[in-house]
């Protein structure tokens, strides 16, 4: 078969193409909205070659192809279907009525914090680096680079302001994505943002240090402090949420020829007023208190939190509960400085790529899944796990759970022995690039720990009898292996 062919097979085995709404394309998957998802021979759907795995989510059927390939797949896929092209962006809309009100508040999370995540982790990187210049004992006997190569001094300096600037503005980054999201004008999500770290404010730092030195502002009785939301992530949604919503009603009654003159100004003022006199207050002693509950609870028992939350990522990530965190470990970077449950939920990334790379000395037969776990080892290796998962490991159950306990044990050491970082990083090998360097060898010990127990846990889960429902999905893959293989033989002798 070739390319076409291919795409042609995977549009008959979703039902052909009256069974397609929409579709898109991420970095890694075909994004389909279908007619009739019973329609879909999975089994079929997963023999083609280029087709690395299959699931369905909030409404959307998502085949994963890989990297690079998959816009070829989708430009074909479009041209043979006749389907209409329409953005990750708008298929999301299509899907977002489904679910209830949790993956419906997690869909928002993922929507306002992935757009800014490049930012974040550029800014995490930088910061790793300039802690790698200025940071002693690592390649020098109690000096640091710095130290010996001075000239270097400057690039450092400046190195630092650029990694600074993305968590000194997080409110900025946020309201902008968050206006995109709430359908607002992201340039006044911008202009909101940066009234909310406006210079003539005591900062939220300064303020948590001397809550006594605030100023108010006294408007008809009521006054109102001025304090800066440096660092903070809730107080900026829902600020950005009211504003959009205002500017909204604006438009609804005031005439498109005075909506330049009005609806800005007003929509601005509303936001303001209700996020510095009701909204911020209780959403940043709301933020604090879920900051500094899940400090608490790694300062009374770090190994048993880090177990924990190791143990349960990997769901998370399936689930897309796993942005909730990631809203954490934001607030924790721009208010502490640093963030703890990034460093110690990474355990899952190495186990994943672990998991599928050991899969790939058990499925001897089936050269096609050989190649899959292979790809989806790298991919994960690399800080995208979408293949892996769904690609090998949860197709299989037993390699899965030996990520969750594998990246469980990991977790558990980080989380015993401190790790930070400075940010949240890039996935994958080169995550300990964001980890302080002081942490570096106790990082690598704990990526050990998760890859050893990973590795033996999908080995020892494959020869015992635990699974053997798993195992008869492996035998059936085998033996179509076998046949392929059989055939084709058959095929090159004639």
């Amino acid at each position: 078969m070739d390319f076409k062919d291919h795409v042609s097979s995977i549009i008959n085995n979703i039902g052909g193409s009256k069974n397609v709404i929409n579709a898109s394309h991420c970095v890694t998957r075909l994004r389909l909205v279908l007619v009739d998802e019973s329609l879909i021979n999975k089994e079929a759907l997963e023999e083609n070659e280029l087709v690395k795995g299959t699931f369905s989510v909030n409404g959307q059927f998502q085949v994963i192809i890989g990297p690079g390939l998959v816009e070829k797949v989708y430009n074909e896929f479009v041209n043979q279907t006749g389907t209409e092209e329409v953005s990750k962006d708008e298929i999301k809309k299509i899907t977002s009525e489904k679910g209830n009100i949790i993956q419906k508040g997690v869909r928002v999370l993922a929507d306002i914090f992935i757009p800014i995540l490049p930012a974040i982790v550029a800014a995490g990187l930088l910061l790793g680096l300039n802690n790698l210049l200025a940071n002693s004992g690592i390649f020098y006997d109690k000096k640091s680079l710095l130290d010996v190569y001075t000239g270097w001094t400057g690039f450092a300096e400046f190195i630092n302001v650029i990694a600074n600037t993305a968590f000194t503005f997080l409110p900025v980054l946020i309201a902008w994505s968050a206006a995109k999201k709430f359908g607002g004008n992201p340039l006044l999500g911008i202009v909101l943002g940066l009234l909310l770290v406006h210079p003539s404010l005591m900062s939220a730092y300064a303020y948590a240090e001397n809550p006594s030195e605030v100023e108010y502002w006294s408007l008809f009785g009521w006054d109102i402090a001025k304090i800066g939301y440096q660092g903070q992530v809730l107080p900026v949604i829902f600020a950005t949420w009211v504003l959009t919503w205002s500017e909204k009603r604006l438009k609804s009654f005031i005439p498109d020829n005075l909506q330049m003159l009005f609806v800005a100004p007003i929509s601005l003022v509303f936001a303001g007023l209700l996020t510095f006199g009701v909204i911020g207050p209780i959403t940043m002693t709301g933020s604090n208190w879920i900051t500094d509950g899940i400090l608490y609870l790694f300062e009374v028992s770090p190994a048993f939190a880090g177990g924990v939350y190791g143990f349960i990522s990997g769901p998370l990530v399936i689930t897309g509960m796993h942005h909730i965190f990631l809203g954490v470990n934001l607030q924790m970077a721009g208010t502490l400085g640093y963030v703890t449950l990034w460093p110690i939920g990474e355990t899952v990334t190495l186990a994943q790529g672990a998991a599928a790379l050991t899969m790939f000395f058990i499925l001897k037969q089936n050269q096609k899944l050989k190649g899959v776990s292979l790809t989806a080892t790298l991919s994960a290796w690399l800080g995208v796990t979408e293949p892996a998962i769904y690609g090998i490991n949860l197709r299989f159950r037993y390699p899965f759970i030996a990520v969750m306990v594998g990246s469980a044990f990991g977790s558990a050491y980080l989380a015993a022995q401190g790790v930070k970082a400075t940010s949240v990083g890039v996935g994958g090998v080169l995550s300990f690039l964001s980890v302080y360097p002081e942490h570096w060898s106790v990082y690598f010990i704990g990526m050990a720990i998760t890859f050893i127990i990973t590795v033996t846990l999908t080995f020892g889960f494959f020869k015992s009898n635990l699974f053997k429902a798993d195992k008869t999905i492996e035998k059936k893959t085998e033996d179509k292996g076998k046949k392929s293989l059989e055939l084709k033989t058959l095929s090159k002798n004639v």
